[in-house]
């Protein structure tokens, strides 16, 4: 094989190597991100039924008193009752009686539901918190992992980095300035292979004699369909 098309080849897979771990990365912290979002989300929930237990308290008290109010005037009609001496009297004394007993009751009967509500909400939060203690636990599992996983890859780009420094110090500029003008658009399809007669970078079929040159690989041969750099597959070679 021509020295400068191994070169090539060997410089197209360390940066295809190069590029792929960045979503490797980011396909490791994802995780820690969905259990990170998951652990928010449960704790928004607990604020919303913090902020909900707050209000009922509020309307509860605010019950309270009006009933503590009602409780009063119903004590200030009773003595009122035995002053009066007129029929009229009586029936209005009646009437105010009526209505803040009623009053009463629907304060009793409000003060009640909210009661169940603030029971209810706190059953919720409780459950919540048990929950955000478990994502807790895992985000920090996960974290441990992609801490690991993360330095490995670390190490593993710096030793890829490593090769193609090596690489390039050995490698002709010229042939160097026309991998890189390629690679400009065709990115890590910039070397490719030939299979069944076909650039597998725009998989348009080569002509024979363009076929022939690759598999020789005496020199570089580019695709005349997209001018991406051929080389023969094994397959291709046994064949």
């Amino acid at each position: 094989m021509n020295k400068y098309l191994e070169q090539l080849i060997e410089l197209s897979k360390l940066d295809k190597e190069i590029d792929d771990f960045a979503p490797r990365i980011a396909k490791i912290e994802k995780m820690l991100k969905l259990s990170l979002e998951k652990e928010k989300e449960f704790k928004l929930q607990a604020e919303a039924l913090t902020t909900d237990i707050a209000e009922a308290k509020l309307k509860k008290g605010k019950n309270e008193a009006h009933l503590a109010e009602l409780s009063a005037k119903l004590k200030d009609i009773a003595k009122k009752s035995a002053l009066v001496k007129t029929a009229k009297e009586v029936k209005a004394l009646q009437l105010e009686e009526e209505i803040s007993k009623e009053q009463c009751d629907f304060a009793n009967d409000e003060i009640g539901r909210l009661e169940k509500i603030i029971e209810l909400k706190q059953s919720n939060i409780t459950l919540l918190e048990e929950k955000i203690a478990e994502a807790q636990k895992e985000s920090e599992s996960i974290k441990a992992s992609i801490d690991t996983q993360i330095q490995e890859i670390e190490e593993e780009r710096r030793s890829v980095y490593q090769a193609k420094e090596e690489l390039l110090s050995q490698m002709s500029q010229k042939i160097l300035t026309f991998y890189e003008k390629i690679r400009k658009w065709a990115g890590n399809s910039t070397v490719v292979p030939v299979k069944k007669q076909a650039c597998y970078g725009c998989f348009m079929r080569i002509n024979d004699k363009t076929y022939a040159g690759v598999m020789k690989q005496d020199d570089i041969v580019t695709c005349p369909h997209c001018g991406r750099i051929l080389y023969k597959e094994i397959e291709e070679a046994k064949a």
